[in-house]
């Protein structure tokens, strides 16, 4: 294999993983980005692992598994703010899909007493969680010992990178499609809270919420709980109704989280897509690796794709 030099475009938790990836295997990679990912999307995630809003790709289930197999390699490293944690999936109508239970071997049926009024059914499953303040900071200290340069530069065009690069690849998020002439992206727009944590480790999924999508996911030190899917909209700072909202759903759904301290609030944008677009993209003086469109579950997804990548850019 010869080493390429990579510009990678975006230093969200998908750019960050293809770094590290890409680095792995030799290349001279450098990181562009306006934010770090500490001021991404990324940083707002609850990060539990389940594929939420990730589109339909036929190799959806293989990025799963390769994902969640280094996330639970991860969990034996205490620095880099992995925890397996057992959970459960509220489902509130019959016949729900669950052909994500293929990627969790950890799987079994809810009984029924530990399901929320109105839900029908539900599985629990034990799954990563991944701290994000813990996580953030480890992953970029794991690129720059790998020799990861950064820069942070506004991209507007893909071609003003080709000069110093044999490869760029765009992971920016929501920035991804204007670089691409891609019109396909649209944002989802999110709200969280962050509450103090006592000591609560099991997280819950309640998407069909009829108060709206509903998640409680407890990190180390606190209790991410949402939430907002907004399909379209790009509004960026939380609104104290919606927050409300919130936080009377997850209390029904968890009643200890009555009173906890608020620590933090944000919204977000989902980088969303109908279809994860990861392929060679030709018209660019350089070859192009696209890989955006990750929705809801850029965290669940960003090793699977970063593998993809890799193997991408050895065979360019």
């Amino acid at each position: 294999m010869v080493s390429k030099r990579v510009n990678v475009v975006g230093a969200g938790i998908v750019g960050l993983s293809i770094a590290h990836d890409l680095a792995l295997r030799g290349h001279a990679v450098t990181v562009i980005a306006d934010q770090r990912a500490e001021e991404s999307v990324s940083s707002v995630a609850a990060a539990v692992w389940f594929p939420y809003r990730s589109g339909t790709s036929p190799s959806l289930m293989g990025w799963l598994l390769a994902a969640r197999a280094r996330f639970e390699q991860l969990s034996t490293d205490r620095a880099a703010g992995v925890d397996l944690r057992e959970g459960l999936v509220v489902e509130r109508h019959v016949g729900e899909d669950r052909s994500w239970t293929d990627a969790v071997p950890l799987h079994h049926e809810a009984a029924a007493d530990e399901l929320p009024s109105g839900a029908v059914a539900g599985v629990r499953a034990t799954v990563p969680v991944i701290s994000m303040p813990h996580y953030l900071p480890w992953l970029e200290k794991r690129c720059t010992g790998l020799g990861v340069t950064f820069v942070e530069r506004k991209v507007t065009a893909v071609d003003d990178l080709a000069g110093d690069a044999d490869l760029v690849v765009v992971a920016a998020g929501m920035g991804s499609g204007a670089l691409l002439d891609d019109d396909s992206m649209y944002p989802v727009q999110g709200q969280i809270v962050r509450l103090a944590n006592p000591g609560i480790t099991e997280w819950i999924t309640d998407t069909e919420n009829p108060g709206g999508l509903t998640y409680i996911v407890p990190r180390r030190e606190d209790i991410v709980c949402g939430g907002v899917a907004q399909v379209g909209s790009w509004a960026t700072e939380p609104v104290a109704e919606i927050e409300q909202a919130i936080l009377r759903r997850v209390v029904s759904l968890m009643p200890a989280l009555a009173g906890l301290p608020v620590l933090s609030r944000a919204t977000g944008l989902r980088p969303a897509r109908d279809t994860i677009r990861l392929e060679h993209v030709d018209g660019f003086p350089v070859p192009v690796i696209a890989c955006y469109g990750h929705g809801g579950a850029g965290v669940t997804l960003s090793w699977g794709c970063a593998e993809a990548v890799a193997d991408l850019a050895d065979q360019i």
